[in-house]
C-alpha cells in the first residue's frame, strides 16, 4: 500500500528498488516468526521434559495460549481487515504531528519506504498477536531492524510511528483486542524508537 494524495487513498505498496536488500531480508525474518514461534515454544518443551511429564508452570504458556486463541484469532482477523484504513490513519497522525517526517535527509521523499515498513510492522505485530510470542519477534526481527534504524537516522520516526498506530488501533478495536496488539506496538516503539 501506498499513500495516493491524488486519490486520497492507499494504493499497493511496492517496495521502492534501493531498499529491495533489507525488504528481502525483513520478509525472511517475518516468514521465520511465523514458522518458529508457537513451535519453538513447543519444542523446547518438548526438549525440557524429555522422559517426564511437564509441570503446571511448564504448561502455563499452552494455557493462556488456549484460553485467549478465540481473541488472538479474531483481533488477527480485524488487524487484517482493517490494515490499509489503520494505516492510512496512521500515516495521517504522523504528518500531522511531524510535516517532515517523511522527507530523508537528502530532502527524497521517503513516503513509500515508510509505508511499507508500517505495514511491515504492523503484520508482524498481528503475527505476534495471533501466535503469542514476543521473544521471537525480538529475537528474530525488532533488534535486526533497530540497527537499520539506528543507522539510517530513523529512531524519531520509529517512536512517532508506533506511537500514533497504538492511537490508531485503539480506535478500531474493542477493549481486549487492544490490550493484546498495543503492548506489542509499544515493545516495538521501545526498540526501535529508542536511543539508548
Amino acid at each position: 500500500m501506498i499513500w495516493n494524495e491524488s486519490l486520497n487513498t492507499i494504493d499497493e505498496i511496492r517496495p521502492p528498488r534501493f531498499y529491495a536488500i533489507h525488504i528481502h531480508t525483513f520478509v525472511q525474518r517475518i516468514a521465520l516468526l511465523r514458522e518458529f514461534t508457537m513451535l519453538s515454544q513447543l519444542e523446547r518443551l518438548s526438549r525440557e521434559v524429555d522422559g517426564r511429564y511437564a509441570s503446571d508452570a511448564e504448561l502455563t504458556f499452552m494455557i493462556d495460549y488456549v484460553r485467549s486463541f478465540n481473541l488472538r484469532v479474531q483481533t488477527y482477523q480485524k488487524l487484517q481487515e482493517l490494515e490499509s484504513t489503520i494505516i492510512q490513519q496512521t500515516y495521517n497522525r504522523m504528518r500531522s504531528i511531524d510535516p517532515q517526517i517523511f522527507v530523508g535527509v537528502n530532502r527524497e521523499d521517503l513516503t513509500r519506504k515508510c509505508l511499507y515498513d508500517m505495514t511491515c510492522g504492523l503484520r508482524a505485530t498481528a503475527t505476534a498477536v495471533l501466535l503469542n510470542d514476543l521473544d521471537t519477534l525480538q529475537e528474530r526481527l525488532l533488534f535486526w531492524l533497530q540497527t537499520i534504524m539506528r543507522s539510517l537516522g530513523k529512531t524519531h520516526t520509529c517512536d512517532v510511528l508506533y506511537s500514533s498506530l497504538q492511537e490508531v488501533v485503539k480506535q478500531h478495536l474493542t477493549p481486549p483486542q487492544a490490550n493484546l496488539v498495543c503492548p506489542i506496538l509499544e515493545l516495538n516503539r521501545r526498540i526501535l524508537g529508542s536511543v539508548t
